[in-house]
């Protein structure tokens, strides 16, 4: 057992002898004010507030373009529907009008046609008249070789006088029906010139609509842009702000740290000095072995996953992108996602970053909201937590985001924009979160 005591006891004066020269705290650091460090919080709480609030306002911005541009889609579709319906009003015009001009020439022949039997009619009602007999009647008597042959003639000029009556009925009934053929086809020009005059007016219409539609497009784009610049300079100046705030606290944490190493260096010269004055008491009674220290954790499952998805601000959104290792190439959605060009750009969608982010800590979800909504714990929308994800759509399969806590979160929400940090957006949001961890 005195083996072992006066070393210690050797060793203990020496470290008291040695503490005053290796341990020596440096000169004290600077050591801001309060009201220093107060008014820099105080400057960067502004600065964060207004960050909010232009976040909150782009967000609705954004929501709003999203709702123009809807709309811009909708007003083409009634243009394109606008220029189908003018063309077949055209069409329909184009052959009630050939039919108008064939009805009026056949209307024209037909009463030249009456006229003309008229004309006849007259000229043989004058000429018998005159003879005081049929037309022809003294001339188809010469010649008769017998009282028969003279009879049949007689009988021949009344058939042909009473057939010339019936032609000219016949005449008659044919410009009747010619006129009213004529009278139907131009009702039915008349009607089809007012369709087309009414799907002209329509596509006018449209085209008008259309372009109200593209120009407040264009203006709210021009308004979200603003805003997103407005909210990229007071990030800025945020950044500065907390760099300010930074500082100042560090200083005071390097003037702490200088107090705790001077109270520290004093503590333990008297603890060795207590120490090496009781070896010769203590020796008498070994000492308990210390138990081994164990080293905490350096941060949880949850901050990994956050952690992951903040560290993807800005990448853009592409559909169907993103997996356990990161952004990917987009594919083909056959509608907006092809317009930005998401099938050949590197970025992540909604449930790409989540794959992302929840690999860092060994969970590998689907591809898909809806899947990833049923892949954990579901906790009331009111009990959410930072690391919880939140759905919106039926059954979760529209949209995901991170929850961050303090109302906000990180998403990659849509084609054309990229993963940011915003507030949660409540409509149609599902009433529960999905938690992993």
């Amino acid at each position: 057992m005195t083996r072992w005591v006066i070393p210690v006891v050797i060793a203990l004066t020496t470290a008291v002898g040695l503490g005053g020269v290796t341990h020596a705290a440096p000169p004290p650091p600077p050591n801001p004010s309060d009201a220093e460090i107060s008014a820099g919080r105080q400057q960067a709480d502004a600065k964060a507030a207004h960050v909010g609030e232009l976040t909150g306002r782009l967000t609705d911005a954004e929501a709003r373009l999203r709702e123009l541009t809807d709309e811009v889609a909708f007003t083409l579709e009634l243009a394109n529907k606008a220029r189908v319906d003018l063309e077949t009003a055209q069409g329909e015009a184009d052959r009630a009008r050939r039919d108008a001009d064939g009805a009026r020439v056949e209307a024209d022949a037909a009463a030249r046609a009456v006229e003309d039997a008229r004309v006849r009619l007259d000229e043989f009602a004058a000429a018998s008249y005159e003879q005081g007999s049929l037309v022809g009647s003294v001339s188809a008597y010469f010649g008769a070789t017998s009282p028969q042959d003279l009879l049949a003639r007689a009988q021949l000029l009344q058939a042909v006088s009473e057939s010339s009556l019936d032609a000219l009925d016949d005449v008659e009934r044919t410009r009747a029906e010619q006129a009213n053929k004529d009278s139907a086809a131009r009702a039915a020009l008349d009607l089809a010139d007012r369709k087309q005059a009414a799907a002209d007016q329509a596509a006018r219409d449209a085209d008008a609509a259309r372009t109200t539609a593209v120009l407040a497009q264009e203006g709210q784009a021009a308004a979200a842009r603003g805003l997103q610049d407005d909210k990229t300079r007071v990030e800025g100046e945020l950044d500065q702000a907390l760099h300010a705030v930074e500082g100042l606290e560090g200083q005071r944490a390097q003037y702490d740290r200088w107090l705790d190493d001077k109270r520290r260096e004093d503590e333990e010269a008297a603890r060795l000095a207590a120490l090496a004055a009781a070896a010769a008491a203590a020796a008498a009674a070994p000492q308990a072995p210390r138990p081994p220290v164990v080293s905490a954790p350096s941060g949880t499952g949850v901050e990994t996953v956050v952690a992951r998805a903040l560290a993807q601000l800005g990448v853009r959104y592409s559909w169907g992108g993103g997996n356990y290792d990161g952004p990917t190439v987009g594919i083909r959605d056959g509608g907006v996602g092809d317009a930005h060009g998401d099938y050949y750009s590197v970025g992540f969608d909604c449930s790409g970053l989540m794959m992302y982010a929840f690999a860092g800590v060994g969970v590998y979800l689907p591809h898909y909201s809806g899947y990833q909504y049923n892949a954990g714990r579901k906790v009331p929308l009111s009990q959410a937590r930072r690391g919880d994800m939140l759905f919106w759509g039926p059954g979760g399969g529209t949209h995901v985001a991170l929850y961050l806590g303090d109302g906000m979160m990180v998403e990659a929400p849509y084609s054309g924009s990229h993963v940011r940090v915003a507030p949660v957006r409540y409509g149609g949001i599902m009433p529960y979160a999905t938690r992993l961890l």
